[in-house]
């Protein structure tokens, strides 16, 4: 079931990476997210049509409540610091290049999240703190990793929350003393 879950939600990340390169959104209810997809393959040219409808939706959001929060978080000085992380980053990203990076935990936890739900992995690339998110089945691949572990990360994209406190990137690929931990497989979710 979680599989499934997780195949679905897969392509519905790219999608919102797609759309927020024109317009921001609401990702759930009170979750603000925004998606950096960097690749040069999923950027696509919309009509004027399409961007004016974007737009509109994007006005409609930002007057929401959830939009409002959104807003007020980005300017705060949480906001600015996630945002200023991608800055450091975002090269990399778009290239899908090595970053090299320390495990600062493997425990973290949100406040009223459920015990059953995803598994984060702390990391911190070039003095600043990154999350990454994985399902459970996933996660396992990771549990010889140790807090201080150095390891390689590679990521096709971030994303924004105010829910969150580090800039969230994709853990697409983990290596550790040149031997590759994680690596996900975009073939089964055609690229996504």
């Amino acid at each position: 079931m979680k599989k499934i879950i997780y195949v679905l939600i897969l392509p519905l990340v790219v999608v919102i990476g797609l759309v927020f390169n024109f317009a921001s959104f609401a990702y759930g209810s009170g979750a603000n997210r925004e998606i950096k997809n960097e690749t040069k393959t999923s950027q696509k040219q919309l009509s004027v049509a399409d961007r004016k409808a974007n737009l509109d939706k994007r006005k409609k959001w930002e007057a929401s409540p959830d939009g409002i929060k959104y807003k007020e978080w980005e300017v705060s000085p949480e906001g600015k610091k996630v945002h200023a992380s991608y800055d450091k980053i975002k090269k990399n990203i778009k290239a899908f290049t090595n970053m090299e990076a320390v495990v600062t935990s493997l425990t973290f936890q949100r406040a009223n999240a459920k015990s059953s739900g995803p598994k984060w992995l702390i990391v911190k690339i070039n003095g600043e703190e990154y999350m990454m998110q994985f399902i459970r089945k996933d996660f396992q691949q990771l549990n010889s990793l140790k807090v201080n572990d150095k390891i390689i990360v590679r990521s096709r994209s971030a994303g924004y929350s105010p829910n969150h406190p580090y800039l969230i990137i994709s853990g697409d690929y983990i290596a550790r003393n040149n031997k590759i931990l994680f690596k996900r497989d975009f073939s089964k979710n055609n690229g996504c």
